[in-house]
Formats: C-alpha cells, structure tokens, sequence
C-alpha cells in the first residue's frame, strides 16, 4: 500500500485549505499568496526528494525565499505598516539574489535562505514588542490573540531558518543520516504558521485604508482626557462597539485622532489598552441586556462579540465571574432592593 510522504500529505492539506478561503472569499489575498506558496513549496520538496524529480530542485531555494515576504505584506496589512511601493519593493531582493545565486555561487544559498527566514521572523517580533495596539487594523474583539498568533507565526519563521542551518551544518560535516526528520520539521513548522494565520480570524485584519498615519506625538495629560471624554461620549452615544469588526484604526477616524495618539491617551488615562476598553464596554452593555432578560447569546451577538469563548473570557475579566453566574448574583440584590423600597415606603406612610 502507497504511502504519501509527509510533504506531499502537508501541500495537500494545503492546497485544500486554500481552494475552502477562495470559496468562502473571507480571505486577504497576502494569506492567499502565503498559503500557495507553501503548498507549492511542500510539494516540489516532495517531488524532489520522493519522486526524483531533480528538474524541479532549482525552484526550491527560489520559492523558499518568497516566503518570508508575503508572510510579512500579510503581517504588514494588519499592523499598519509597509504600504508604499517604494518600500515594498525592497522585498522583492531576495527572490531576485536566490535567482542570481542559483546561477553563480549555489552554496550562498544556505545563506541567504536561513537569513531571510530569520530577518522577517525577528522583524516581525520587534514591532510586535509594542504591544496588542500595534495591531492597528486586528478586531479589538479579539483581545490578545492577535499579538499571540503574530508571535507564533514569526517564531515558526525564526524556527525555520534554525532548522535549515542544522540541515546545512550535518551536510557539512557528513552527516546526512541524521538528516531523515528535519524536512518534515521544517513543513511542518510552515504548516503550523499558517494554521494559525489562517484559521484564526483574530490574525486577520479589518483595513480601513482611508485611515491616518500619524506618528505619535508627545500630548500632555490634559490633552489625553479630552480625547478620552471625546471617546468616552462617542462610545456612549453611538455604541461603536457593537460592530465585531471594530478596529483601532476605524475608531480613531471616527473621532478624527491619530490611531496611536488614541491608544496612547487611552492607556494614561484608563490604565488600559484599547482593545480592553472596547471589550469592557461591550460587557456593560451585555450585562444591561442580560438584567432586561436577554438570552445569554442574544446579549453576547448584540453588544459586539461573535464566539462563546472571547465573551467568556472578557466576561470573567471584567466581572470576575461567568455570565450566568454574575446574572443569579443580582437577582438577590434586585429582591433585597425591592423588600428595603417596601419597608421604607410603610414606614414613611
């Protein structure tokens, strides 16, 4: 009985996973390129390495590079960063030095592979480093799983580019036996990312191109607590929050601030980040619901949640219990108001 490697059985699952986002039409087209490209690239290892397809080998360093780019043009698309064309061209160096390289000096290739792995995957931590609010255009629903599946997907890059320098150190030193595993580490590894990128909605982005790019500037506390009041009333009056698919970056043009200038006021003044301020709101007004009657999934949908689980964990953060819990601990304070309303009202009459 035939058995398919595991590159093959990776490009597969791959290739299906792709042709499910194209049919749903839900998906950026950078998560797209990023899926195809590691399908593509899953199963040219395959072919080569399994089915003897040498021809195909000078493709593999070539696609190994393209990688990491679209990766970051999908990262850069939820982060806010990397939109003008003379910067993205940039990105194109390294598939276009592999072609080079492939021609000239084939050995350099171990080289530049590694290092264009590991340069996108440190880059993508470092501006990640500041925080959930350097997502811009992630749903501020989301809490912190944006920043977790961002960290994951350049750990996976960094880890990819660990594992084909041990590949190229063993060769070196002879030692091709202990070679067996590494290649599906590696796919594996592209797989993981993408499982995280792709299925999770939190790693996706909600752009509002017309948004501002304004650098953060040096405001004063005076300045914050307008922009908080300003926000405070828009949040009050117009309930935003309603919206899942709310982002730091549509919000701030609503109120016409700065993204940033925004976030910074909101964690001086409220000692917290956006994305908890919005998730508070939508729990008081959950908690509203819930006390006129509401079901506990008509309050969750209604005040701007859409899955169970990031409702329960904002619920529990906030009102340090689980929404039907928190419901059974008001009804004796609703009865114990009443009975103190009837007591007073005899005695006074």
């Amino acid at each position: 009985m035939p058995v398919l490697p595991i590159p093959m059985i990776i490009a597969l699952l791959l290739a299906g996973f792709l042709i499910h986002r194209l049919v749903a039409r839900e998906t950026h087209a950078t998560v797209l390129f990023l899926i195809a490209a590691c399908a593509v690239q899953s199963a040219i290892i395959a072919l080569v390495q399994h089915y003897g397809f040498a021809g195909l080998r000078p493709l593999q360093p070539v696609m190994a590079t393209l990688i990491p780019p679209i990766a970051w043009f999908a990262f850069a698309r939820v982060s806010g960063g990397d939109r003008k064309w003379r910067r993205l061209a940039w990105h194109g160096l390294g598939p276009v030095l592999a072609l080079v390289l492939l021609s000239t000096s084939p050995a350099l290739l171990d080289v530049l592979i590694p290092l264009s792995f590991a340069g996108y995957g440190a880059a993508m931590l470092l501006r990640l480093g500041q925080g959930a609010d350097s997502l811009l255009h992630s749903r501020l629903q989301s809490g912190a799983m944006p920043l977790l599946a961002w960290r994951i997907i350049a750990i996976a890059l960094i880890a990819s580019a660990a594992c084909d320098v041990l590949i190229a150190y063993n060769l070196a030193m002879g030692n091709t036996g202990a070679l067996f595993w590494l290649p599906s580490l590696v796919s594996s590894l592209s797989l993981l990312s993408l499982g995280v990128l792709g299925l999770s909605h939190a790693a996706e982005s909600q752009r509002d191109d017309a948004a501002g790019d304004d650098a953060l500037s040096q405001a004063d506390l005076e300045r914050d607590q307008i922009i908080v009041a300003r926000l405070d009333y828009y949040v009050q009056t117009h309930k935003p929050f309603t919206d899942p698919d709310l982002t730091l970056a549509r919000l701030a043009r609503k109120l016409i601030v700065p993204a940033k200038q925004l976030s910074a006021a909101i964690n001086r003044v409220k000692g917290e980040n956006v994305s908890r301020y919005i998730n508070r709101q939508r729990i008081e007004e959950a908690c509203r619901m819930l006390l006129e009657g509401r079901t506990v999934t008509s309050a969750m949908l209604d005040s701007g949640f859409n899955t169970k689980s990031n409702f329960n964990r904002e619920f529990l953060r906030v009102k340090g219990a689980s929404p039907s819990r928190w419901l059974q601990d008001q009804k004796p304070t609703a009865g114990a108001g009443k009975a103190d309303t009837e007591r007073l009202f005899s005695i006074t009459s």
